[in-house]
């Protein structure tokens, strides 16, 4: 699937007829995936269409043991060399000095 120039919603159908195929691979009905997933029919249908949330999609491809695919899908990113030297300027560099030592006196209300 060639994703150049395409709306984010053929996009999203593209992905939707690859989940279908995968699920006819598995000789599944869309009932019984959606059984498996805790879903409903209606959401499996929906993502077939590339209508659906995140999460039924995660849940739909756990049904249909595709959950190594989402490494593919959407590898893990790594911190870019300016986001690091952000976060690291934001870390503490040095103690104040203002620590209470055990002999002063508690405070009377």
């Amino acid at each position: 699937m060639m994703t150049d120039n395409k709306s984010p919603a053929a996009i999203a159908e593209a992905l939707g007829g690859r989940l279908k195929q995968a699920r006819l691979n598995h000789d599944m009905t869309q009932a019984e995936v959606a059984a498996l997933a805790g879903l409903s029919r209606k959401v499996v249908l929906n993502a077939e269409k590339g209508k659906v949330q995140l999460e039924g999609l995660v849940a739909i491809m756990v049904a249909l043991d595709l959950t190594a695919q989402l490494e593919h899908f959407l590898p893990p990113q790594t911190i870019s060399p300016l986001q690091l030297s952000k976060l690291q300027s934001k870390q503490r560099q040095r103690a104040s000095g203002q620590r209470k030592t055990k002999d002063e006196e508690p405070l009377e209300w």
